[in-house]
């Protein structure tokens, strides 16, 4: 069957939905049709995509430590473009236009958050180097992704809502559509794109409302370190209405246990103590609700998260082993299994040579080092193991929050790869680029496998063959990791990362969570202890979550992101479960028109506001940008400009609950 005879225009009732027993997902582009997919077109828009969102994001996120979002903005894109051509572009090829380009976020953000630090210690690896980092470990990410794909996919259709697929998935499917549906999400896509552009790049009124002109919320956040914070962006409203409310009210109780109890606690304790306590470098009395978070509480939420994801990788082991044990059959007996085209994946015969080549090159690129072959061995050891144990974390906390905790992650990775080193004697410079080594290829593999779950969510929705998605983000890894191995490279030689040293002239690009992990890896390599007590308490927060049955990795995420990102979320699932039971009212036809024009319209906020991030992001690049380039008078007035700041997003809120009601006119 060829595409012309499809119905492209509107994905299925059971998309979003849990399947009943017995039934099967069929996508847009069924298994048994043909639509050009790898082609020329698609292969080079995605490579162009690709080359310029990395440029643009390496150097804005070492300037303002803002990656920018690829894949939903290039989902827009490949609308557009299908336009252009004589024969439109299809749905398939959009994917991997998407698929492709999206790699740029992920690479990028596991290149800035690690390598600048080794020019920070002044141990200036060669562009090479860098490549290399983060091919391989790009290339770990998708490799240890693929054998996941059906548990995270499949097996977990409509239990995650993955709301980066689902914004990408709408926008493909509606910009096909055409009609209202398009209209009411490029209405959506260009409301929040403003919003967000205006708010987080200029001083038009505060994003960030923290209620420190109500006389009561300034007197607990001074006597007892108490701060509700709120970000009134239109994009995490959408992205906690595609959440749901269950999935954003667990996550903002892990924020809420986080800032409004153990913050105080901590501070209330330690308030009276006159001398630092490890591993704050100041007294608690001194310290603010954010200094707490930071030298305390954050660590407690890496230990919750790393805790989450060993449990959620034991509880996918059988889906693991299942897909390795193909692999073995085929090697024994030369069996061939023929699975339907939207459930083909790349051999696992293909995924086992893959890694062991990886594998061989990583021991080979640690060889190069002054160590033993010992310490090569235990340096591979662990960036194979860490590299597949947080795949598993980042797909699952993509799927459900579309956040991925990747500082956390990685900073768990310098933690545990400096403490076992320095059992090994490695110290000193070589240790610390051993360890910046290890941290950027396992940074780089969960920011892809993140992404790359996204893209294969999409892909099951709309009918992608799986194989070709896994094929092209390999081809997306490598261009990725040339252009930001590359400009890395080629910025180090005009800028100064982190902090500017006397008598150099450079420029400085702030390069803020490198300059973390650099901090933490210089400590660590000069014998400092590690916080185990406070990794253990968060441990045991998820044992106890697991122990009542819910599900600990949201809310350990919850613990670990700030509340200013949890609270709005909560706001979107609220109006999601509200509009829901709106629907459920309406039955039928009108019912189901509500629950797509909810969708639609949540998904535009995401979308445009990912646009607006872009943009804004792109705007600070230019020298002769500031902030104050467009500034209201009342901007600096707190109780005015956080009051209008509510008000708006109320307004938004507005928007997003009456444009669902909304009937469409025939």
């Amino acid at each position: 069957m060829i595409a012309t005879e499809l119905d492209t225009k509107s994905l299925p009732e059971s998309a979003y939905r849990p399947l009943k027993p017995g039934e099967e997902y069929q996508p847009i582009v069924p298994a048994h049709v043909t639509q050009p997919e790898l082609t020329a077109r698609s292969l080079f828009w995605g490579v162009i995509f690709c080359v310029i969102f990395t440029v643009a994001s390496a150097y804005s996120g070492l300037k303002v430590g803002q990656v920018m979002e690829a894949a939903i903005p290039t989902s827009i894109l490949a609308i557009g473009l299908a336009r252009t051509y004589k024969r439109r572009s299809t749905l398939l090829e959009n994917v991997i236009i998407t698929g492709i380009a999206g790699a740029a976020g992920g690479v990028v953000a596991g290149a800035i958050f690690t390598l600048p630090a080794l020019y920070i210690l002044n141990l200036d690896p060669h562009p090479v180097q860098t490549i290399f980092i983060c091919l391989a470990g790009g290339c770990l990410g998708v490799l240890f992704l693929i054998p996941l794909r059906r548990y995270f996919v499949r097996d977990m259709h409509g239990l995650l809502p993955y709301p980066e697929a689902t914004a990408i998935t709408e926008v493909l499917v509606t910009g096909e559509k055409g009609g209202s549906q398009a209209r009411l999400l490029l209405q959506a896509t260009a409301i929040a794109g403003v919003y967000d552009l205006f708010v987080t790049t200029f001083q038009i009124w505060k994003e960030y409302v923290d209620f420190q002109f109500v006389p009561i919320m300034h007197t607990l956040a001074d006597r007892a370190r108490m701060v509700l914070k709120f970000d009134a962006i239109a994009f995490i409203l959408g992205l906690g209405y595609v959440m749901g409310l269950r999935s954003s009210m667990i996550l903002c109780a892990g924020g809420v246990l986080s800032n409004l109890v153990l913050v105080p606690l901590i501070w209330f304790i330690g308030s009276h103590i006159v001398v630092a306590v490890y591993p704050g470098t100041l007294p608690i009395s001194q310290m603010t609700a954010v200094d707490v978070y930071r030298n305390y509480v954050r660590f407690i939420g890496v230990g919750a998260i790393a805790t989450a994801g060993i449990i959620g990788i034991v509880k996918s082991l059988r889906v693991v082993a299942g897909s390795f044990g193909i692999a073995l059959r085929v090697f024994r007996h030369g069996e061939v299994a023929h699975p339907p085209r939207t459930d083909r994946d790349v051999p696992m015969t293909g995924i086992l040579l893959g890694i062991i080549i990886s594998a061989i090159a990583v021991a080979a690129f640690f060889g190069r080092l002054p160590v033993s072959w010992t310490v090569v061995a235990v340096g591979l050891a662990m960036t194979l193991l860490f590299s597949f144990f947080f795949a598993s974390v980042a797909a699952n906390a993509i799927a459900t929050i579309a956040r991925n905790p990747v500082s956390g992650m990685t900073m768990l990775t310098i933690i545990i790869s400096s403490a076992v080193l320095l059992r090994f004697g490695v110290s000193g410079t070589a240790g610390m680029f051993f360890v910046m080594a290890i941290a950027g290829m396992v940074c780089t593999a969960l920011s892809i496998s993140g992404q790359f779950i996204t893209d294969l969510k999409a892909g099951y929705w709309l009918g992608s063959t799986p194989a070709a998605q896994e094929k092209v983000k390999f081809l997306g890894v490598i261009v990725s990791a040339i252009a930001v191995g590359l400009t890395i490279g080629m910025l180090a030689h005009a800028f100064q990362f982190g902090e500017s040293l006397p008598g150099d002239m450079r420029p400085v690009l702030a390069s803020p969570q490198a300059s973390i992990m650099k901090a933490l890896v210089q400590g660590f390599m000069s014998h400092q202890p590690i916080a185990y007590v406070l990794f253990g308490v968060g441990a045991m927060v998820t044992v106890i979550l697991e122990m009542l049955g819910q599900p600990s990795l949201i809310f350990a995420l919850g613990m670990y992101l700030p509340l200013e990102l949890n609270t709005p979320a909560l706001v979107g699932g609220f109006l999601s479960h509200f509009l829901n039971k709106r629907s459920e009212k309406a039955g039928g036809e009108p019912g189901k028109r509500i629950r797509e024009r909810g969708v639609i319209i949540a998904s535009g906020l995401m979308a445009g506001g990912a646009l607006g991030g872009v943009i804004g992001a792109a705007l600070r690049l230019f020298p002769w940008f500031r902030e104050d380039l467009i500034k209201i008078p009342f901007y600096g007035n707190n109780a005015v400009s956080q009051s209008i700041s509510a008000l708006v997003f109320a307004v938004l809120c507005g928007y997003v609950w009456y444009g669902s009601l909304k009937k469409e006119k025939v």
